[in-house]
């Protein structure tokens, strides 16, 4: 189910949010079983069987969070219970997400396996993360341990978070669980979140996915520099908005039932470094692997500088595996890996000026997230080749056409990459505007009305990270 459709803006959310706030305001123990059969309904809405792996993973993780704390208590090692619970859940995520694609290198060695056609669950990625970091803030006593599996399974497959993110550590949420306080301010300030990321999904990425979907789907020859530049921009904005669009609402919808996750994004296009722009996006999951993988492996407080590159290179190599199950995200994190090992040790960039520190970021970005959207090696190096005037020559009709049909999306998705909306806020603020909250609020009830337009329509809607 899809939080950009019609059966869950006008059916599931309404139903859940009744359920949750009539009959079951004063129950805490009610609420949270209701979001739990809740959640698990919103994921076999499209995943009618993977909701079996998730149950699963869910019992599985529970046991393990009870075997490291009886552990804990007894003074015994949790070595065995934390190494089983990171293989369990690694082993289900690579038989689901790899095994095929491991089964093809060794076939193109020369083995002769026969390769299954196995569907990936929606978000497994996702919440195989989230279960992990139940058992590792459990052994941390980042945590309290869950003695009731509806506990646990709740904090896995909440449905605001569950198959897009943000990635939500255990520590985050553990005392939310049982002790949140809902409240009309976030409650109203969980839907204003919920409408603008649903904005941001709609009247921007999906627009944008029109061109960056023309772009990657024509070939060398066919592609002009021009138009391959358009393109390359309109993917990198269309996934930014994608992503920190369903991270908008997911947030939002978290504030609706008294829960506050961390952010996602943090206006990422606006950095001057590669370090920088790198703490500004997909943040939960950079956490995560800072927290469970760099620091574990010594940090940066190490006693060398080759540990330190050591560390970084696992990470990025994680990073870009977590992706997908394909040498392009493996490519893309290394060369992340690379180019960010230049500019910490080998001073790139080091003395520019700030606009030049802006736009090299921005092109390292833009310019690696080619191997991001292209299917294969061979077709990221061909896109890179009609960047250079080496497919359609360098300009076209095509182009002028995208650039006319599509300049709104295009200039609302520039405009609201840089955090002009709350620098105007704050400037109305300060000036006394009294009638600033009439006007958000009417901006929001627009957004939400065109968006729903666009929805009712049935115009292009499928989240992108949905497939990690």
């Amino acid at each position: 189910m899809l939080f950009s459709s019609s059966i869950f803006l006008f059916l599931f959310l309404p139903l859940v949010l009744i359920i949750y706030y009539v009959p079951l305001r004063r129950f805490r123990q009610a609420q949270n079983i209701f979001l739990l059969l809740a959640s698990l309904g919103f994921y076999a809405w499209g995943e009618p069987w993977f909701v079996l792996v998730m149950i699963a993973s869910i019992l599985a993780n529970y046991g393990f969070g009870l075997w490291v704390d009886r552990n804990k208590r007894r003074e015994k090692s949790c070595r065995a219970p934390i190494l089983l619970a990171v293989l369990s859940n690694l082993s289900v995520l690579f038989a689901f997400k790899y095994l095929m694609f491991t089964l093809s290198i060794f076939n193109a060695l020369g083995a002769g396996f026969v390769i299954p056609v196995i569907e990936l669950p929606i978000g497994i990625s996702f919440f195989t993360f989230q279960a992990l970091s139940y058992v590792l803030d459990v052994h941390r006593d980042r945590g309290r341990v869950q003695r009731s599996p509806l506990k646990v399974g709740l904090y896995i497959s909440f449905f605001p978070q569950l198959i897009a993110g943000p990635i939500v550590k255990y520590e985050t949420v553990a005392d939310q669980i049982d002790h949140r306080k809902e409240n009309w301010e976030d409650f109203s300030a969980g839907c204003c979140r919920f409408v603008v990321g649903l904005g941001k999904k709609v009247l921007l990425s999906n627009q944008l996915a029109l061109i960056a979907d023309r772009a990657y789907g024509m070939a060398g020859s066919e592609l002009s520099a021009s138009f391959a530049w358009l393109g390359a921009v309109a993917f990198i904005l269309q996934i930014f908005y994608d992503f920190a669009g369903y991270s908008d609402m997911a947030i939002g919808l978290g504030w609706m039932f008294g829960f506050h996750f961390l952010e996602n994004f943090n206006y990422p296009f606006i950095s001057t470094s590669l370090a920088e722009i790198w703490r500004r996006w997909h943040i939960s999951l950079a956490t995560w692997f800072r927290d469970y993988v760099y620091i574990p492996l010594g940090g940066s407080r190490v006693d060398t500088k080759a540990k330190m590159i050591r560390n970084m290179f696992v990470v990025w190599l994680c990073t870009g595996i977590w992706h997908g199950a394909n040498w392009t995200y493996l490519a893309w994190g290394l060369i992340n890996f690379v180019m960010l090992m230049l500019e910490k040790y080998g001073g790139l960039g080091r003395r520019w000026p700030v606009f030049f520190k802006w736009l090299f970021t921005f092109l390292v970005f833009l310019l690696t997230a080619v191997f991001f959207r292209a299917d294969s090696l061979a077709h990221a190096l061909t896109y890179f080749q009609s960047m250079l005037g080496f497919g359609a020559g360098w300009g076209d009709g095509l182009t002028v056409l995208y650039l006319s049909e599509c300049w709104l999306p295009l200039l609302g998705a520039v405009v609201f990459s840089a955090p002009v909306a709350p620098k105007l806020r704050a400037w109305a603020n300060k000036r006394g505007w009294v009638a600033l909250d009439l006007v958000y609020a009417l901006l929001i009830a627009g957004v939400f009305l065109v968006s729903a337009c666009f929805i009712i329509k049935g115009t292009y809607n499928p989240f992108i990270y949905f497939n990690f």
